[in-house]
């Protein structure tokens, strides 16, 4: 029984040191893990991993690891906690504050000062910057995409209906009259106006001229300021049009669901969807195509024209024992060519300026070529995704007080608890 009980404590022995060392001591080489929340990016992933390997430094080896997205923020949370998070992984703007500003990810700002001191503001936008920093204004990510929200329609439900397909003089008053005119043409759905943020009402309540944050001072929340009131109010009441699904219907199929089953004309989706759709749905490759977010009418201030753009960024341990190496790591994935690469496999738009079309690439493959200039286009208009230091608080309470206006409850009743419930945080934040 000693002799197994020392066997066994040599073997764990041997197995922590192995573990202090690194994965892949034996082949002298350093490997790192790299975590992601979605397969279909999973190849391009790994093809900007194999590209730093093969480029840069051939003693570093990145395998590329997929969980599920809930999975993903429950294991990363355990393992901020417990120090021992992957090297590499990408960070959401929803919880980047969250972890940076709890000390949890190292302080990219200087990750490009020895070669040029101006990189981040001369290849990143202002907003593709703002998502990848703490409330400090430090960086604490690499950009790696960005994206936006766009109308995709069913072209063969226009053509029976006798409607003109959706271009950029479209209004709110276009979308609500060709949703009618399918719906009565074909019985299937117009617009699918289901509740949600960066899909839904956000665009609206941003084309009105309204806010979800003070844009002044991105503290105070804007539930009650008239312009976004109005907005909500409009989309809320969308649902009362027999040619939009109740959120009753959204319960159990989504509007993405609904549209690709061709229950349904029109939905917003946001960029990142557009190829996979394609690819996972090939019967209804030709089928549909997308255009730019309707404008607001007779907004209360602007042009009437927005969209909502978020961006994910990669970010790394502020004590990860691979710190140096995964520095140069990331320092390639910001890179021209790191960029570009991601671009052109079809994981995403990237974020890197001028880069853009190289994510046309996967797209002309086939065999119809979908119009994504329309997103090119459209970051003219983007408005940053919302969020501040204490929004990951109170966002889910929120979201609950607006299921409760869906299911019949006093709008503004609602919206001044949504106000008064964002801005507590503030308060006592």
């Amino acid at each position: 029984m000693k002799k197994i009980v020392r066997m066994l404590s040599a073997a764990l022995a041997a197995a922590l040191l192995l573990s202090l060392a690194g994965c892949g001591s034996a082949d002298g080489k350093t490997h790192l893990t790299f975590q992601i929340w979605d397969v279909f990016q999973r190849d391009g992933m790994q093809a900007v991993c194999d590209a730093y390997t093969q480029q840069v430094d051939p003693n570093v080896v990145i395998e590329v690891q997929v969980t599920s997205w809930n999975e993903y923020w429950t294991k990363l949370e355990a393992a901020g906690e417990s120090n021992t998070m992957p090297d590499i992984f990408w960070m959401h703007t929803d919880q980047i504050l969250y972890y940076a500003d709890f000390g949890i990810l190292a302080d990219l700002t200087g990750l490009y000062d020895e070669e040029d001191p101006n990189f981040w503001t001369e290849h990143y936008s202002d907003i593709s910057i703002g998502n990848a920093s703490g409330t400090d204004g430090r960086i604490y990510g690499v950009p790696k995409d960005k994206d936006n929200v766009v109308l995709v329609y069913n072209k063969e439900m226009f053509d029976a209906a006798g409607v003109a397909y959706p271009d950029e003089t479209w209004t709110w008053d276009d979308l609500t009259d060709a949703s009618a005119k399918v719906y009565a043409a074909t019985g299937k759905y117009g617009y699918m106006a289901y509740n949600d943020e960066q899909l839904g009402y956000w665009n609206f309540v941003y084309q009105n001229g309204g806010y979800i944050l003070d844009p002044e001072t991105n503290l105070q929340a804007g539930y009650t300021q008239p312009a976004t009131a109005d907005a909500i109010k409009y989309y809320v009441d969308l649902q009362k049009n027999d040619w939009c699904p109740t959120q009753t219907y959204f319960a159990e199929t989504s509007p993405g669901t609904a549209f690709l089953a061709e229950q349904g004309s029109m939905y917003f989706e946001g960029s990142w969807n557009l190829l996979p759709n394609m690819l996972n749905y090939p019967d209804m490759v030709g089928k549909w195509d997308i255009a730019p977010l309707p404008a607001c009418p007779d907004p209360e201030s602007g042009d009437g024209r927005a969209t909502i753009s978020n961006g994910l960024c990669y970010a790394t341990a502020a004590r990860g024992k691979n710190l140096e190496v995964v520095k140069d790591v990331l320092r390639f994935f910001g890179s021209e060519e790191g960029q570009r690469i991601q671009g052109e496999s079809g994981a995403a738009i990237p974020a890197y300026l001028g880069l853009e079309d190289s994510w046309t690439t996967q797209f002309q493959t086939l065999d119809y070529m979908l119009d994504v200039q329309v997103c090119y286009d459209q970051f003219d208009d983007v408005v940053q995704y919302i969020n501040n230091a204490t929004r990951r608080k109170w966002k889910s309470t929120v979201a609950d007080e607006m299921v409760r206006v869906y299911n019949g409850s006093n709008i503004d009743e609602s919206l001044a608890k949504m106000q008064a419930i964002a801005d507590s945080y503030v308060a006592t934040d």
